[in-house]
């Protein structure tokens, strides 16, 4: 595998994490564990960063005039790039309610 296929996967390996770990930082605020909530988060942002790098790979070529064909498999990669960035706010606003929350208590 090369080319623009190995950049998706690399996309959706690295995005796919980023969103378990924003998945799992809600889990565990919910059972108030904050700091490990917050670990979470970070380690996800890592991921993300990742993914977003091999992303701009792309638009980098595109923007120097090479042909960067649309296939389904990149489609699927920038889904989960947008999913996984859309996790990462629900988490946060989670993580924060949570707290508050608890806070009540």
């Amino acid at each position: 595998m090369e080319g623009i296929e190995l950049i998706a996967f690399q996309i959706i390996a690295n995005v796919g994490n980023a969103r378990s770990n924003y998945i799992e930082a809600i889990q565990m605020a919910k059972q108030g564990n904050f700091e490990v909530a917050n670990d979470l988060v970070t380690e996800g942002d890592k991921a993300f960063v990742e993914g977003h790098h091999a992303h701009m790979e792309l638009i980098q070529r595109e923007a120097n005039n090479e042909q960067v064909a649309t296939k389904l498999i990149l489609m699927h990669a920038e889904d989960q790039l947008m999913s996984a960035e859309s996790f990462k706010i629900i988490a946060q606003e989670l993580i924060e309610i949570y707290q508050k929350f608890e806070s009540l208590n």
